[in-house]
C-alpha cells in the first residue's frame, strides 16, 4: 500500500519540526547558555548584549520542544485511526506571533555579533569554539539564527500543500483550511513587522541627515521623495543648489552643508502639505520650473 499524499506531507512536517527543534536547542541551550555563562563571569561581553542577540529564542525553543513537537508526534502515531493535524496547527498558530519580536530584532542581532567579535576576542573565540563542534555541522551562528526567520514561511508552504492533497471528504479539511488561514495571517504579521522596522530605520537615517530637529522627528511621518533642486532668484536671474524632502505632511526646503559634521542639511523652511499648490511655469530662460505655494512661503524652483 502506498502512503496517501497528505500523510507524506504530515510526516515531512514532523521530520522538519524535529530538525528545527534540534536547531533551536543549539541556539538556546548551547550558544545562548554558554555565552551567557561567560558574560556573567565578566570574561566576554555585557550580559545585556547576549540577551539582545538572542532576543526571545528561549520562549520559541520551549514552545516547540515542549508543546508543538510532542503534539505532532502524538498525531502521527495515531494517524491510522485519526488522520488529522489541522487542530494541532490551529493551536500552534497564535503562538507564532512571538516570532515578530525575534524577526524584528534579527538584523540588530547579526550586527551585534559582528561588532562584539571585533571588540572582544574571547567572545569571538567562544563562538568559534562552539561552531567547530559536530552539532554545528560546519555552519556559523548567524546561519543557525536565520532558521527561525525562515520557519513560518516553511509552515505555510507545507500546509498549503497538505490542504491541496487532502481528499474532499477528509475529516481534517475544515480544520486544515482554518489552520492555513491562521498561518497566513501570522506570516503577514511578521512581514509587516519587518517592513515597519525598515521604515523606521530609514526614517531615522533621514532625521539624522537633517540634524534631528525636534519639531521634525516624528515616527509616524512617511518620506515620499527627496532630491536636489535649484532655487531661482528672480532678483539677479541666477539659481542656487538646494535640497527637498517631501513627507506625507510637510515639505522641507534645505541647504546642503559645506562641512558635513553631524547633519548633512540645514532646514531653511518647512511648508505644510495641507493646502499646498504646485504650478508649472513656462519660462524659456529656466526650463522645468515650477511654483510651490503653501501657507508659509512661495518658492520658484527648477528641476534637473
Amino acid at each position: 500500500m502506498q502512503e496517501p499524499e497528505e500523510k507524506k506531507i504530515a510526516l515531512e512536517l514532523l521530520e522538519t519540526e524535529q530538525a528545527y527543534v534540534n536547531r533551536l536547542h543549539l541556539l538556546d541551550q548551547i550558544f545562548y547558555t554558554e555565552l551567557m555563562k561567560e558574560a556573567k563571569n565578566g570574561k566576554t561581553v555585557p550580559e545585556e548584549v547576549v540577551k539582545m542577540i538572542f532576543s526571545n529564542i528561549s520562549s520559541i525553543y520551549q514552545f516547540h520542544a515542549k508543546f508543538f513537537l510532542p503534539e505532532l508526534q502524538k498525531r502521527m502515531e495515531d494517524w491510522s485511526c485519526n488522520p488529522r493535524i489541522g487542530d494541532v496547527i490551529q493551536k500552534l498558530a497564535p503562538f507564532l506571533k512571538m516570532y515578530g519580536e525575534y524577526i524584528k530584532n534579527f538584523d540588530k542581532a547579526v550586527e551585534l555579533i559582528t561588532i562584539w567579535s571585533e571588540k572582544s576576542p574571547p567572545f569571538q573565540e567562544l563562538i568559534a569554539d562552539i561552531q567547530k563542534r559536530k552539532v554545528c555541522a560546519n555552519l556559523t551562528l548567524q546561519h543557525h539564527m536565520l532558521e527561525p526567520v525562515q520557519r513560518i514561511p516553511r509552515y505555510e508552504l507545507l500546509l498549503k500543500d497538505y490542504v491541496r492533497k487532502l481528499p474532499r471528504e477528509s475529516p481534517d479539511r475544515d480544520d486544515a483550511e482554518k489552520a492555513l488561514e491562521m498561518i497566513f495571517m501570522v506570516a503577514k504579521h511578521s512581514n509587516a513587522a519587518i517592513a515597519e522596522m525598515e521604515r523606521l530605520q530609514n526614517l531615522w537615517a533621514v532625521y539624522q541627515r537633517l540634524g534631528l530637529e525636534d519639531d521634525i522627528v516624528d515616527p509616524s511621518n512617511e518620506l515620499i521623495k527627496e532630491g536636489p533642486i535649484q532655487k531661482i532668484s528672480t532678483r539677479n536671474n541666477s539659481t542656487s543648489e538646494k535640497y527637498l524632502f517631501l513627507f506625507n505632511n510637510m515639505l522641507l526646503y534645505c541647504v546642503p552643508k559645506v562641512i558635513q559634521v553631524g547633519a548633512e542639511f540645514q532646514v531653511h523652511l518647512r511648508i505644510d502639505v495641507d493646502g499646498i499648490k504646485v504650478r508649472e511655469l513656462n519660462d524659456t530662460q529656466f526650463p522645468h520650473t515650477f511654483l510651490v505655494s503653501g501657507k508659509q512661503r512661495t518658492l520658484e524652483l527648477q528641476a534637473r
